[in-house]
């Protein structure tokens, strides 16, 4: 499976868009890459709702970790998805039904099937990518960390 390539023009209107984020998978392990993306997150300016059963009612940087996408009582923008692809199914069909408007795989989660269902109920896709990664590159940010953004170049662009 191959990820899609996403126009910066779309990650940039979905990173706008979002305030809320439920971060599934989350972990309080300060080494998981979960707890960087959600610490990140958060100092960008969203809230982030973590979300993992066995964490629930405790807090996570100062959130609420709650079991299901179901307990959670607020809209949800967009659902991080930081579990593997078979487990993204279930979540993308939870996120549906609990009206969120974007899925969100991480690197390496990719479910075309699960895509394809969201797809189809309204909500905007994106699989393996971080949103840690793409607001920073986007950003200018991640320029310093040596990620390409992909909209600042040296070569000429082809005039049509």
């Amino acid at each position: 499976m191959e990820s899609e390539p996403y126009s910066p023009a779309l990650l940039s209107r979905i990173l706008k868009e979002t305030k809320t984020i439920a971060l599934v998978g989350a972990s309080a392990d300060w080494r998981k890459a979960s707890y960087i993306v959600m610490k990140y997150m958060l100092s960008k300016g969203y809230e982030v709702i973590p979300v993992n059963p066995r964490e629930a009612g405790n807090e996570i940087l100062g959130c609420t970790v709650f079991a299901t996408l179901a307990d959670i009582q607020s809209p949800i923008d967009m659902v991080d998805i930081f579990r593997n692809s078979n487990a993204a199914g279930p979540i993308t069909d939870e996120a549906i039904t609990v009206g969120a408007k974007t899925i969100w795989m991480q690197i390496g989660v990719i479910n075309n099937e699960a895509a394809q269902r969201a797809r189809q109920a309204g909500l905007t896709v994106i699989m393996d990518r971080c949103p840690k990664v793409e607001y920073s590159r986007l950003s200018g940010e991640g320029g310093w960390m040596g990620l390409p953004s992909n909209i600042i170049t040296s070569k000429r662009t082809r005039r049509v």
